[in-house]
């Protein structure tokens, strides 16, 4: 259920009837969990709970107890007339080739007062065998549509006084749920006055009018006309979503245009394939002239077929959108509409390239253009596969044989990466390159074909052990391996859920003193640590609810209060407040900086509220049940994780599954149950993404892509004038790729912001990691295990030495890129104090976290 907004609630009851069935709905005045509330006089109307044990809505309400009388009395009449025995029909719709069953109907009767009206629209349903459901307020209304999804809806709009219908309809037709709903308004009649317009009732959502006709049988009238009309229309509609997800799936590139050759719609694969970006072709003309056949009777042949109603099928080549000339098969169908004109052309490609594979392909096509497109598909992907029996034959040529079709496939193979292009363009300049050159691009090659491409190469500085500590321990995944020495971390722990949790708190009823410490948390210098002292190390709940009501997260996941304030407690149980950095303060004050820097108006620009859900969720457990050490760690000592994740990302993978495993394991604290299935997929692929992005290993990597695919061309397009909202910014900005490299570059600064937090948060938390990496390093001396980082020995380490380290290898460049991006001056005058700050104890050879007192 989502956080619903309030209206009027005075009698908030649902009945439900159907053919073969009556439910009543009540909705008692209260729940356990709001008991002490009522009692001070203090309700809180309009939040609904729903009661999986006793089939009931219930909604806190202050009804009194001549309400309760008249409830009784109303809900007896109701379900006395809501029977019938007649039975709901079986319908098949054909729509297109396709063959659709539509399920009994579903009717929601929106009335607040029983008449003769209600009545009459409740004998239609049980006479058409539709099920019905009556509710009497608002919040009723939309609470049942949401656990129901209705057919039609039937809204009173005769009295105002007792809600506002127009403000209902707009509010369901925000809901994904009612996009294919027909939605009735019941009008009053008047004889005496002239007819109103009807376009109020258009704007607001609704599908048509209803002017009031107590009649039975017009009642009954107007829902089979509904049935047989908008509803079977709206049904197709529905059935379409599945069509257009083949489409968007399909790895052939489809176009679709209208008779004029104007682009109405392209799939991904198309985009894909020209080298556009998402809706950058729709309402253009793409007129694709072949290179190689610039005849006018080569345009007019493909014209001549598909105007006739033909389809037509051939090779020609296309221009991509950067230039380049492309070779495609190409499949032109002509889609005959209203009057038996031709209304569409839809276009199927394929992309061909420049070997053998092409020249069967175009055989195949040319031998078999008559047969079904499927087959000659299989045969082309089958082409290359060798008859085992014929190899096997062979006796002792057989192995010989297969090796060099194996090799004669490998260099057939057209998967070709960006770098392979690269290497491929320097060695065919070396043939033709004096000696030195030469020489300098043999030198380049050998770069080029070294896996950490994005890797800066540290050179042996004796005098600085604590940088080459600090990167070697956070960079790499510890391969150091000890034989039969084996680290078994928190092997039996079982992880808290909500049900052994306490009571949620509300965001209503939070303490004075914690209140107060998160005033000012929209602001950079927002004190997380006061924060942490004033909820006793249990900061996150408490942010996370006011932050995540700020972005309207429950709205977005349509999940209630409750179940978020759940959520937010698994997570927060889940980080270990033993830990001295890595715990829930620590995922808090990540969840603030990622807030933050999605209220800057150039990331506002940039993502779409998917995107900002994720950043939000991602923040809040990107660090669940850290042990306190780093990956190498973990490697080095044979830990279940890190055999679990193959030593690979071990423990950003770990925090991904288990928040997924804690949010699904129980419904009191799924926010995502009520999500459409493929909008969880998208949203689950976000949040994974972002928070494998937080580990260390591919630091450089996301901050060099970041820069050359979204500083670069930005700063060209300033320094060209454009500097405005145009096209072409707004094209770097939400191209997917680069929407993707701002989300991982946003969690990342988040993640390691303290450099550039106010003074006493970062010298706070730069104690906090000190003390974690000492812990580690005392347990690796007492394991016998390799020390990650030597330099961080308790009794010899200089704190101020590894901070600078930190920030001067890690922090700078990435902070200057996100600066540049999103306009952050504050954080930077935090990060040039702090460097000061750092040096001016290392400058006074003093190892500690602050100066002695004077």
């Amino acid at each position: 259920m989502g956080c619903v907004p309030s209206t009027n609630l005075s009698d908030s009851r649902v009945i439900c009837h159907s053919s073969n069935e009556s439910e009543e709905y009540n909705f008692p005045h209260q729940t356990n969990t709001t008991m002490s509330q009522q009692q001070q006089g203090n309700p809180v109307p309009g939040l609904f709970i729903k009661c999986y044990n006793t089939s009931t809505y219930e909604a806190r309400t202050n009804s009194s107890k001549k309400d309760k009388r008249e409830n009784s009395q109303s809900m007896e009449a109701e379900a006395q007339t809501g029977r019938s025995s007649v039975k709901a029909p079986v319908t098949d719709v054909q729509f297109g080739p396709m063959r659709l069953h539509q399920d009994q109907l579903q009717v929601l009767l929106v009335f607040a007062e029983e008449d003769d009206q209600s009545n009459g629209f409740r004998w239609a349903c049980d006479k058409a065998g539709f099920r019905c459901n009556i509710a009497r307020t608002p919040q009723s209304a939309l609470e049942c549509f949401l656990d129901k999804h209705h057919d039609i809806i039937i809204i009173d709009h005769r009295h105002s006084r007792y809600f506002d219908a127009e403000a209902l309809c707009r509010s369901i037709r925000t809901t994904k749920a009612s996009e294919n709903t027909v939605i009735i308004c019941v009008v009053q009649r008047h004889t005496d006055r002239e007819e109103s317009s009807i376009l109020p009732l258009i704007s607001a959502g609704f599908t048509r009018r209803y002017i009031e006709n107590s009649s039975r049988m017009a009642c009954y009238n107007e829902l089979i006309q509904l049935e047989f009309g908008q509803v079977q229309a709206q049904f197709k509609l529905r059935a379409c979503n599945s069509l257009f997800t083949a489409l968007e799936k399909s790895q052939e590139a489809i176009e679709i245009t209208s008779e004029d050759h104007v682009i109405q719609y392209v799939n991904p694969a198309f985009e894909t394939m020209m080298g556009y970006q998402i809706g950058e072709l729709i309402e253009k003309e793409l007129t694709e002239v072949p290179i190689n056949e610039k005849k006018a009777d080569f345009l007019d042949t493909i014209n001549s077929c598909i105007k006739i109603g033909k389809e037509w099928q051939g090779m020609y080549y296309a221009k991509k959108k950067n230039g380049d000339s492309i070779q495609q098969n190409v499949k032109i169908l002509p889609v005959i509409g209203q009057g038996g004109k031709i209304r569409h052309y839809v276009s199927i490609s394929r992309l061909c390239n420049d070997n053998n594979k092409v020249e069967k392909t175009c055989e195949c096509i040319q031998a078999e253009s008559q047969t079904d497109t499927q087959t000659c598909r299989h045969k082309d992907m089958r082409k290359g596969s060798l008859d085992v029996r014929s190899t096997t034959s062979r006796g002792s040529d057989g192995s010989s044989q297969r090796r060099r079709s194996s090799m004669a496939r490998v260099h057939s193979m057209t998967i070709e990466a960006p770098i392979t292009k690269v290497i491929n363009i320097i060695n065919a300049a070396q043939e033709s390159s004096p000696m030195p050159v030469a020489e300098a691009l043999d030198r380049a090659l050998e770069i080029l074909r070294t896996t950490e491409l994005y890797s800066p190469q540290l050179g042996t500085k004796d005098e600085d052990p604590h940088t080459s500590d600090l990167v070697g321990g956070l960079m790499t995944d510890g391969l150091r391996r000890l034989s039969g020495n084996e680290y078994i971390l928190s092997a039996k722990q079982t992880h808290q859920v909500a049900g052994s949790l306490s009571s949620p708190i509300s965001l209503n009823d939070i303490p004075p003193r914690i209140t107060q410490a998160m005033e000012n948390e929209e602001q950079w210098d927002f004190d997380i640590f006061e924060l942490e002292a004033a909820t006793h190390k249990r900061p996150l709940v408490y942010l996370g609810l006011k932050i995540f009501a700020r972005f309207g997260i429950c709205e977005f996941l349509n999940c209630s209060e409750s179940t978020l304030r759940s959520w937010l407690q698994v997570i927060e149980a889940n980080y270990h407040s033993s830990n001295s950095y890595h715990n829930s303060t620590h995922s808090a004050d990540v969840l603030h900086a990622t807030a933050y820097f999605l209220s800057k108006e150039r990331v506002k620009q940039t993502l779409d509220p998917i995107d900002e859900v994720a950043a939000l969720i991602a923040a809040t457990v990107h660090d669940v049940d850290h042990p306190g050490r780093t990956n190498s760690f973990l490697c080095n000592a044979g830990s279940e994780l890190a055999i679990l994740y193959n030593d690979t990302a071990v423990l950003e993978s770990h925090h991904a599954a288990l928040a997924f495993q804690l949010t699904t394991r129980d419904g009191k604290c799924n926010i995502f149950k009520n999500m459409e299935r493929n909008e969880y997929r998208t949203l689950r692929q976000v949040i994974i993404d972002m928070v494998l992005a937080t580990e260390m290993t591919k630091h450089f990597e996301h901050v060099n892509k970041f820069v050359n695919s979204i500083n670069k061309p930005l700063a060209a397009l300033e320094e060209n004038g454009n500097n405005g909202d145009g096209e072409s910014i707004k094209t770097v900005l939400r191209s997917p790729e680069n929407r993707i490299l701002i989300k991982r570059m946003l969690i990342k600064c988040a993640d390691i912001s303290n450099p550039c937090r106010p003074r006493e948060q970062c010298i706070e938390w730069a104690g906090r990691i000190s003390e974690e990496y000492f812990a580690q390093t005392d347990e690796e001396r007492r394991q016998g295990l390799p020390v990650v980082m030597p330099v961080f020995d308790r009794n010899t380490c200089s704190i101020p030495k590894s901070q600078l380290s930190f920030i001067d290898y890690f922090i700078i460049d990435m902070f200057d890129a996100w600066d540049a991006f999103a306009d952050l001056p504050n954080l930077m005058e935090h990060l040039n104090n702090n460097i000061k700050y750092w040096k001016g104890l290392d400058g006074r050879n003093l190892r500690v976290l602050r100066p002695p007192p004077e």
